[in-house]
């Protein structure tokens, strides 16, 4: 039996996962990593950890699966995108912690930037705003800050990437050989690529001072000369093509099988992040959204999108866990948030890490409103989902702005798909049919399928769509004038975040 193996290194864990030639699922294993938080704002991962528990879900994957390293024709690749990580080529060791997406310690510099009037040279060529979401800046961060990694960078002895660079490198033998490469999907979120070329900018270099040789080649998202091969000696165990990778949004984009111009998917996670795939044309963005590579499927080329990055949904319940106490498992706020009519009068706006697409503030900070004694626990819970369908909707305005496309329906994807109140919750604030696929973890789906692709274990993008299948669609039912009601107050909320932290 052929199989493929897909490595899911997310933000708060890494997972793989093995599918058959039909796309089914026949094994997954998961690993948390710990979540680190040096300072206020401040968001960190042990890369080495990461390394140790993706070798881990491999071996453990591959048991589970009971199939022989020899049945794995491929393995495809996907993370975090913009997290951030540098690392000896000699040794192998990370230089310091990989800086997470969500970090905000770049903010003075992200500002320094765009008071020099350098915002829409980034968002001509990179296709990004200015915003410490992205690589870039923390890349800059780090040889500014950690002694001895600027002259390690200009001396050629440290590599940056992205986790896909970083996982890639060690599975085809680390400081023994590995392969420093990464994809267009991942690139583009550097703000270092330009989407016309999709190359490195010498430009865009030069002003956030970094040296090209510290930089990954870029490769087809999905590479028929594969990246390069495991070691038999490493965790897969036998000599496998490392031959699919894309960052996670991008990934489940293609897990989804939106391979046309409109198609769009929307994944939540630790945060959510909406997909338009606009075909071979760059949409510049008028309405705070970001022009991002969707997939690559041979050098030089690539399919675009339009996306909507929201940087706190999934983590906003997490933090009802690990920080209030409200809850003890993710699951329970389906019981506890369908107990209540409505949230009571109350909206969450989790603007943590600032306010990601459209607004685009990185001096906003969260907050609950509309509180009164009326307000308890189950009204909070509910709130926090609403907040994750409001954020949502928000993006989807957006693209209907830019795009002029109007969606008939929602495809969904990720963890929090699971919970049947957030998904019909997600339908009535949309006022559209939302569609959850009999796979959610399309992220590694795409991973296999791009692996699968480039070795020749799927035909083609159209033998990809036959194996997609749904699970169910959930109809609106909230009325009009409900669905305008409740989206005004979120717009009020979302005001009262605005510019709190003093610039």
């Amino acid at each position: 039996m052929k199989c493929i193996a897909a490595i899911d290194q997310g933000t708060t864990g890494t997972r793989c996962m093995v599918f058959d030639t039909e796309g089914r699922v026949i094994a997954a294993e998961y690993d948390e990593h710990e979540q680190l938080y040096p300072h206020p704002g401040w968001v960190e991962h042990d890369a080495t950890e990461i390394w140790d528990n993706t070798r881990h879900v491999i071996a453990a994957a591959l048991s589970d699966a009971r199939t022989g390293p020899a049945q794995i024709v491929a393995i495809g690749i996907t993370n975090q995108r913009e997290t951030t990580l540098v690392w000896d080529r000699h040794t192998g060791q990370p230089l310091y912690n990989a800086i997470v997406w969500q970090c905000t310690r770049t903010l003075p510099f992200c500002q320094r930037l765009i008071d020099g009037g350098l915002e829409e040279t980034f968002r001509t060529k990179a296709g990004l705003p200015i915003a410490t979401y992205f690589s870039g800046p923390k890349i800059r961060w780090l040889l500014d800050n950690v002694p001895g990694i600027r002259q390690a960078a200009e001396a050629g002895d440290a590599l940056f990437g992205n986790m896909d660079s970083w996982l890639i490198w060690n599975l085809t033998g680390g400081a023994n050989g590995g392969v420093h490469v990464t994809d267009p999907t991942n690139a583009c979120r550097t703000m270092l690529m330009n989407l016309q070329t999709l190359d490195w900018d010498d430009e865009l270099l030069e002003i956030l001072g970094l040296p090209r040789s510290m930089l990954p080649a870029i490769r087809p998202s999905s590479d028929r000369n594969a990246y390069g091969f495991t070691q038999p000696t490493g965790p897969v165990g036998e000599r496998v093509p490392v031959c699919g990778d894309l960052g996670d949004q991008q990934a489940a984009l293609f897990g989804q099988t939106c391979y046309e111009a409109g198609e769009g998917k929307n994944t939540y996670g630790t945060g959510c992040f909406t997909l338009l795939n606009t075909g071979g044309q760059i949409v510049p963005s008028k309405s705070g959204l970001l022009t991002t590579v969707a997939y690559s499927l041979e050098p030089g080329q690539a399919t675009f999108a339009l996306e909507g990055s929201i940087a706190i949904t999934g983590a906003a319940v997490q933090w009802l866990r690990d920080n209030l106490g409200l809850i003890e498992h993710a699951a329970e706020t389906e019981a506890i948030a369908s107990s209540v009519e409505d949230a009571g009068g109350c909206y969450f706006v989790p603007a943590f890490s600032g306010l990601f697409a459209p607004y685009w503030d990185m001096y906003a900070r969260g907050v609950i409103v509309g509180l009164t004694r009326y307000v308890n626990k189950a009204h909070i819970v509910r709130a926090t989902l609403e907040a994750i369908c409001y954020q949502t909707r928000d993006v989807i305005e957006a693209m209907r702005a830019d795009s002029g496309i109007e969606p008939t329906a929602l495809k969904v994807d990720g963890g929090a798909t699971v919970n049947d109140f957030l998904m019909q919750l997600q339908a009535d604030i949309l006022g559209v049919p939302v569609v959850r696929p009999t796979v959610n973890e399309t992220t590694a789906l795409g991973a296999a399928y791009a692996a699968g692709l480039a070795s020749g274990l799927w035909s083609g993008l159209d033998d990809l769509k036959s194996h997609w299948q749904v699970d169910r669609v959930f109809e609106p039912v909230w009325d009009e004038k409900r669905r305008a009601e409740g989206y005004g107050g979120w717009i009020k909320a979302v005001a009262r975040t605005r510019d709190w932290v003093e610039k």
